[in-house]
């Protein structure tokens, strides 16, 4: 059930009035669920929550805000009102985390306010996309977390050095254009160990790279009635389906370049796939060899693996008829979105800025920084570019966008508020938007162009 903020159709409010959660969710919401979360067990004498999750929301984007910080900021908001820098240190616990993380799967799921009313801003603007009511990009990015918690995240050691790492999964819907779904998970949970966990549905189309690549994950999609487009891992061994028996693949490319056939992987199913290559150019090749050099810290890949660096291949589940090895490459070059997503993480969040905090802040932190994202990417990008593409034929890039609402938390209510206002009321922030959001105008195609004639 919907409970779109009141406050957000009265247009006698300021941007500088709402909080970017009071907008999304409305205070009555945010109440009931501290209450829930256990974060709020009787009315609060000096910490209001929505004014505690603006504190946190705005000064995490900024770095990695102390206590001190949080009370300064609050204090800004409510003069003489704020709390002392002792009393926020002590609702820095798991309930204060529990109840962010209930904020960040409620705006996810996309069944509270603003995630549901404001997509109705965007229906008319579907991306529907050969037939796949999903297509799933999903990768992780690595951030760097102060050294006390190696225990419990693990990460890099050696007898000179220990450096703390975690690793944050997340995967994205290019056809919805939403994150659907995120985890902070230890550095030792690695991209195969996630890759299970992935709910696949029928009419999916997946789109990870190879260190997600499994024969049972291939497998999974074939059950599950959905398709996925790999890159070729090196140690995978593919079988002839009517000898079966394991093809020198690089002498088969050797001998006929191009290949598009169907094999078999050397699981206990025998999953059938198809394998498809083309030559690459003698530049692109070179910077491949060098890359795995650098990769391997020393250690020179085998020959075999830097002859096969001379071709791009793929595996996929897609037949023949419905994509050539060009539409293939074109539709796997879409997981880039994944990457750009995380540069606006890391240039514009701020997202592994973190001092010496303990695991409770750190994850209040990082979730409220996700929350941000989220806003970003599930709310406001779909609905502001099909506005700008119906008013001002003007697509929307996601990383400046990103930057331009990290700028300042008033941005990101601004941009709230102009999704429930008139066109006229408008003009301003729009002419904003088509200054520093918009592609430039030139010759290379830009995501939004990609996706359209792919689609």
């Amino acid at each position: 059930m919907s409970r779109l903020n009141p406050d957000l159709h009265c247009h006698h409010h300021t941007s500088q009035q709402l909080s970017v959660a009071g907008v999304i969710f409305g205070e009555n919401y945010l109440l009931e669920l501290a209450r829930s979360s256990g974060f709020y067990k009787r009315s609060p004498r000096k910490i209001n929550v929505c004014s505690l999750l603006v504190a946190i929301c705005s000064e995490a984007t900024k770095g990695s805000p102390s206590c001190n910080d949080l009370a300064a900021s609050i204090e800004s908001s409510h003069p003489g009102q704020g709390p002392s820098r002792q009393a926020v240190h002590q609702r820095m616990g798991e309930p204060l985390q529990a109840f962010v993380h209930a904020l960040l799967e409620n705006l996810i799921a996309g069944s509270i306010s603003g995630a549901s009313a404001f997509a109705s801003n965007s229906e008319d603007h579907k991306r529907d996309f050969a037939n796949y009511k999903r297509v799933l990009v999903q990768d992780s990015t690595i951030i760097k977390l102060p050294e006390h918690l190696f225990k419990e995240f693990s990460g890099v050691s050696n007898t000179h050095s220990k450096v703390c790492n975690a690793r944050v999964q997340a995967t994205y819907d290019l056809v919805a254009q939403r994150l659907i779904n995120f985890s902070i998970d230890p550095y030792s949970k690695n991209d195969r160990a996630a890759a299970p966990e992935l709910l696949i549905e029928a009419g999916d189309l997946v789109l990870r790279d190879r260190g997600y690549l499994l024969a049972n994950e291939i497998q999974r999609h074939l059950q599950a009635d959905a398709d996925c487009i790999y890159r070729h891992k090196t140690g995978t061994i593919y079988l002839d389906p009517a000898s079966g028996k394991p093809i020198d693949l690089p002498k088969m490319l050797r001998e006929n370049g191009n290949l598009d056939i169907p094999v078999l992987l050397n699981n206990k199913e025998r999953t059938p796939i198809r394998l498809v290559s083309a030559p690459v150019d003698e530049e692109t090749a070179n910077l491949r060899r060098m890359r795995a050099r650098k990769e391997t810290h020393g250690h020179n890949p085998s020959k075999a693996v830097l002859e096969l660096m001379d071709w791009t291949i793929l595996i996929t589940t897609i037949t023949r008829q419905k994509a050539d090895f060009r539409t293939l490459l074109a539709i796997y070059g879409l997981r880039w979105r994944i990457e750009v997503i995380f540069k606006a993480w890391k240039s514009h969040l701020s997202f592994g800025h973190l001092h010496r905090v303990s695991k409770n802040q750190m994850l209040i932190l990082l979730k409220a920084r996700l929350f941000l994202i989220t806003c970003s990417t599930n709310i406001l990008h779909r609905a502001l570019e099909c506005s700008l593409i119906r008013k001002y034929q003007r697509q929307i890039s996601l990383l400046k966008l990103i930057g331009f609402l990290a700028a300042t938390p008033t941005n990101l209510v601004r941009a709230l508020g102009a999704l429930c206002r008139s066109d006229h009321q408008n003009l301003g922030f729009n002419n904003a938007l088509l200054r520093y959001c918009c592609y430039d105008r030139r010759k290379r195609k830009n995501f939004s162009e990609i996706w359209e004639s792919l689609a």
